[in-house]
């Protein structure tokens, strides 16, 4: 079985505008002087990555992602750049990265794959330096309510997400050592043609069911869900989350 860590990196590149319009959005609400270095948290393929780096003609950035073949991909197309450092790394876990080492931290499209919310902010904070910036788009309470009615009608009551709420984001991120949070819940829709859907259903949405079931059980799940979709649409809720650590740093 493939490891759930992985993903199609040549899939998801083609694939992934949705994501991409939210990181750029995400990367233009850092306030940067272009000197900074900043963590991006789930880098994937380096699309996003890219914006960054025009923004730091000065600075650098730490592109971090579980998957080698994501970071594969982002050294192809970044690796030329000495600006940027490749990290393998599960933002599930303490990062390995230096205490107070980074400027600003941008993630988008990334955590909501994240079990331990708690966990995360703490792993996050642990790395930004007093004051550093925190920006966040991904998936939030409410996020892609039709595929989990349809896969729940069809027995698989069970998902790899975390979709979190205003409210519990906030407490998190307090608890964490961030100050001046701004977090807010953003509907967003993306409209797909039947191939270009289940394409998309099968190497992002649903890569880790299709992966456990197989080829055969996966495909024939993704069309079931891909056929229980209204007009080919996928409605997101997007968490978004603009804070600061506090000047005292990350909780202890």
């Amino acid at each position: 079985m493939t490891d759930a860590r992985e993903w199609d990196a040549e899939a998801y590149d083609t694939l992934n505008a949705p994501m991409n319009e939210r990181g750029d959005d995400a990367v233009a609400r850092l306030q940067l002087d272009g000197g900074e270095t900043v963590l991006d948290a789930g880098c994937g393929t380096g699309q996003v990555t890219q914006t960054l780096l025009d923004r730091l003609p000065a600075g650098r950035v730490v592109a971090l992602d579980r998957s080698e073949r994501m970071l594969a991909a982002a050294r192809e197309r970044l690796g030329g750049d000495g600006r940027v450092a490749f990290v393998h790394a599960d933002l599930g876990a303490p990062l390995p990265l230096p205490a107070a080492s980074v400027d600003a931290v941008v993630s988008t499209s990334t955590l909501h794959w994240v079990r331990d919310h708690d966990a995360l902010w703490r792993h996050l904070a642990a790395v930004l330096r007093p004051g550093g910036q925190l920006v966040v788009d991904c998936g939030g309470a409410g996020n892609i309510a039709e595929v989990l009615r349809a896969l729940e009608g069809l027995g698989h009551v069970e998902h790899p997400w975390t979709y979190a709420g205003v409210e519990e984001t906030e407490r998190r991120l307090a608890a964490a050592g961030f100050a001046d949070a701004r977090v807010r819940l953003v509907p967003r829709v993306s409209r797909h043609g039947r191939e270009e859907l289940e394409r998309f259903l099968t190497s992002v949405v649903l890569r880790e069911h299709v992966e456990a079931l197989g080829p055969e059980a996966g495909g024939r799940l993704v069309r079931e869900v891909a056929a229980r979709l209204p007009d080919g649409e996928l409605r997101w809720v997007r968490l978004e989350v603009l804070a600061r650590l506090s000047a005292g740093g990350a909780a202890s």
